[in-house]
């Protein structure tokens, strides 16, 4: 092939110019036009987050730093870390019991919902009609808070289908709600209860993963049920159990509505948990700056305990 020199290349090539490339020109400007195009497509949703998210942790920041009884912006007095400083004060009640009662109410939940919906979800898996089990256990997730928590404490009231069966067993009535013994676990359980159905959903799934050949050679090698349970379906639906464990963990923590309709908090403090305390400092007695600090310490003890879950989960051998 013979290359042939024009004039103006030349004259180009003289003056040490390489020359216009328009195709690459023309992809640029194409790819500047795509990013316009795309941020004006993710721009609603950019608006939504910074209104509804930015700005309120902007503002909540502020007023954990400040005092105000609410409504009046130009009462707002900045007062340092002061609020911080008081929730960790000796003979706060925000350490203990609250943020104890918090920990707990969520350890308890976990517990008891990991353990029932690892075993509901294991003999589902056996049943026919899967379908409408799964249904039937599902139906307290899609039922209103207050409902779930105004009938099971009628069901914990002295005259009460609880305390009816404990009485036809031949055991005396408890005041589960009365009594600060008592009240955190019985609310625990209501709270396990309810979310043992987003669980049984998460594990089924898990479980329907699990291929059948490694049951198939479990059975040929004699394996029993116990073992086959515990060196086959725990290890393979490790996935499933950490993100159950994971979000049951963080609904315990930031739990509220169930505790204020069956409790409100009491007897005292034993079902006093910090969600409920921000929304009685906030609400009840206007201290705005108490409620963001507990907000913000909450915040800190929550993503603690989930880096702590997964680092855990890691260590054993699973990229949650």
């Amino acid at each position: 092939m013979v290359n042939v020199l024009t004039p103006e290349t030349t004259e180009r090539a003289a003056r040490g110019r390489p020359a216009p490339e328009p195709a690459v020109a023309g992809r640029d400007r194409a790819r500047r036009r795509q990013t316009v195009v795309a941020y004006l497509f993710l721009a609603p949703t950019l608006l939504f987050f910074a209104v509804f998210l930015i700005l309120p942790l902007g503002f909540a920041l502020l007023l954990s730093l400040s005092r105000w009884a609410g409504f009046d912006l130009a009462g707002i007095k900045p007062v340092g870390p002061d609020n911080f400083t008081a929730l960790l004060a000796d003979g706060s009640t925000f350490l203990t019991p609250i943020l104890t009662n918090t920990l707990l109410f969520a350890l308890g939940t976990v517990l008891l919902a990991l353990t029932g919906s690892v075993a509901v979800a294991s003999c589902i898996d056996r049943l026919r009609f899967q379908g409408l089990w799964r249904t039937l256990y599902f139906l307290p997730i899609v039922t209103t808070v207050v409902a779930v928590g105004n009938v099971w404490k009628y069901m914990y009231e002295p005259g009460g289908l609880v305390n009816g069966v404990l009485n036809a067993v031949g055991l005396g009535s408890v005041a589960f709600l009365q009594d600060p013994g008592t009240a955190l676990p019985a609310v625990v359980v209501v709270q396990a209860w309810a979310s043992v159905g987003s669980a049984i959903l998460v594990l089924t799934a898990g479980l329907k993963s699990i291929p059948e050949s490694y049951y198939e050679a479990a059975a040929l090698d004699g394996a029993g049920s116990f073992t086959v349970f515990r060196k086959i379906t725990l290890p393979l639906l490790r996935p499933s159990l950490v993100f159950v464990c994971v979000t049951q963990f963080l609904t315990g923590l930031q739990s509220f509505g169930l505790i204020i309709v069956m409790t409100k908090g009491g007897p005292g403090d034993a079902t006093n948990v910090a969600a409920l305390e921000m929304y009685r400092q906030a609400f009840s007695y206007g201290d705005w700056g108490t409620a963001s600090a507990a907000a913000f310490m909450l915040f800190v003890v929550v993503l603690a305990v989930t880096l702590v879950q997964l680092w855990i989960f890691r260590r054993k051998g699973e990229d949650a």
